[in-house]
């Protein structure tokens, strides 16, 4: 999660790399209440406004509460007029709306070569900047423009299987995550936890790709070279005793 440098114990930042951050938010997010598999479209989207310089991390925590009440279903087209139209966010957060701005842009392109897409009533509209780069995997270039309507022109590419060519930026993520205030990081781990169930010996049994049955047997998967210990996942043998089990 960190780079060796920003281990020390009084450092007060820390380099993040994608996977945790991706982790993290995508915790955060099944939190909102969204239709299942809502929050994986949008995992990535904090985690491309830090690296941006937009509100990131920081915003997350800022817009919790909001986003908790968020209702994407609000969003609709105003107006359409062959390669471009107008969508009312409806007072909605601009991450969560994101994906619907990048699916009509391919639509739009698809049909004509080229789209443009103004967006109106969105909250933190300048974080739509996010769009431009997160439509690249799509198969869009994207330009935004951050005026009192914001507006995102797009026309297709070729993607070539190249990260580093068809996303630059997510390849600058992988290759040198983003810096962040630990104790911010901390903050929004601490939000993470609570998308997991408590821990007890049931939530213990069923983590991972297996099941552990109380006698010990397992349904799922089977490495023969898995060495892994699951005894301590075993009820005890003795109903009365409160400790868990820990022997063969």
């Amino acid at each position: 999660m960190t780079s060796p440098s920003t281990c020390a114990p009084n450092d007060p930042t820390l380099r993040l790399m994608p996977r945790e951050m991706r982790m993290m938010t995508e915790r955060v997010f099944s939190l909102s209440g969204q239709p299942k598999g809502f929050f994986l479209m949008v995992q990535d989207v904090v985690m491309y406004s830090q690296k941006l310089g937009l509100g990131g991390f920081a915003l997350l925590e800022q817009r919790w509460a909001d986003l908790k009440k968020a209702d994407p279903t609000r969003v609709w087209v105003a107006h359409e007029a062959d390669d471009s139209l107008t969508l009312d966010a409806a007072g909605e957060q601009a991450w969560f709306i994101i994906p619907t701005v990048i699916d009509l842009m391919g639509e739009l392109a698809a049909r004509y070569g080229r789209a443009t897409v103004t967006v109106i009533n969105a909250r933190d509209a300048g974080e739509l900047r996010v769009a431009a780069d997160l439509a690249a995997r799509n198969g869009l270039r994207v330009t935004f423009g951050n005026g009192p309507q914001p507006t995102l022109t797009a026309t297709p590419f070729a993607i070539t299987g190249r990260i580093s060519e068809d996303e630059p930026l997510l390849w600058d993520l992988l290759q040198n995550g983003v810096s962040l205030e630990a104790d911010q990081w901390w903050r929004v781990y601490a939000l993470a936890l609570k998308a997991l169930a408590p821990d007890s010996v049931v939530s213990r049994r069923h983590a991972g790709p297996v099941i552990v049955n109380d006698d010990g047997s397992i349904i799922g998967r089977k490495d023969s070279d898995d060495e892994t210990d699951l005894s301590f996942l075993i009820s005890p043998r003795n109903p009365e005793s409160k400790s868990e089990s820990v022997g063969p």
